[in-house]
This record gives structure tokens, C-alpha cells and sequence, in this order.
């Protein structure tokens, strides 16, 4: 099971798009998720708790970011962007067995960039 949560205990079922930058000697990168309309902004769910951060949370335990932020459309939250960088190749390929739970779970594939 993989899961990612804004709210701990709480899972997001909203899939995000998620972009993978990485530099070319494949030591560090960025994965940026952005949700649209994700249920984290839905009505009564600021009863549930504040958002610390986006958890990515699987088998082996659970990866954090704390840069998180919200797009607003017309003054109400819309959507919500994160962003996890990955300092060297542990991090790197630890996310990316997330991704590929994550992905397996959600029915999800990987486009490479053109």
C-alpha cells in the first residue's frame, strides 16, 4: 500500500500530476505533485487538523516535504503544489520505489519527457 497525506492519518484521494526533474549525473533532483481540487481543500476539512507537509507513506515508512503550497482561483483554494527534493542517489531511489507502489496502486504510468 502507498499513500500520501497532507494531514497525517488522513489519505488524499485525489491523483496527482506529479514532474520529475533531475541533474544530469543523476545525484539529486525535484519532484513537483500538483493536485487539483484535491479533498484536503474540501469544505470541513480544516476541522480535521492543519497541514504540516505532504506525506508519501508505504511499506518502508514515510518521505516528507514541508513545501507546500496553495493556488488560489477567484479567492478560494483550488489547488495545492508540492514540492520534495531529492539531495543524492538514497533519496532518489528510495522515492522512486514509492512512485512505483504508488503508481501500481493508482493504476499510474511513467511518461518520459520528450
Amino acid at each position: 500500500m502507498a499513500n500520501i497525506q497532507f494531514i497525517e492519518g488522513i489519505n488524499e484521494t485525489v491523483i496527482p500530476h506529479v514532474q520529475l526533474t533531475r541533474s544530469r549525473d543523476g545525484s539529486t533532483g525535484t519532484a513537483t505533485f500538483r493536485f487539483n481540487k484535491p479533498d484536503i481543500l474540501k469544505s470541513g476539512m480544516d476541522k480535521k487538523g492543519d497541514i504540516t507537509g505532504m506525506y508519501l507513506q508505504d511499506k518502508e515508512g514515510s518521505i516528507k516535504t514541508i513545501d507546500v503550497s496553495a493556488k488560489f482561483i477567484n479567492g478560494k483554494p483550488h489547488a495545492i503544489e508540492a514540492v520534495y527534493i531529492i539531495r543524492n542517489p538514497a533519496e532518489w531511489d528510495r522515492f522512486m520505489r514509492f512512485m512505483e507502489r504508488y503508481a501500481n496502486v493508482n493504476e499510474l504510468h511513467f511518461t518520459k519527457a520528450k
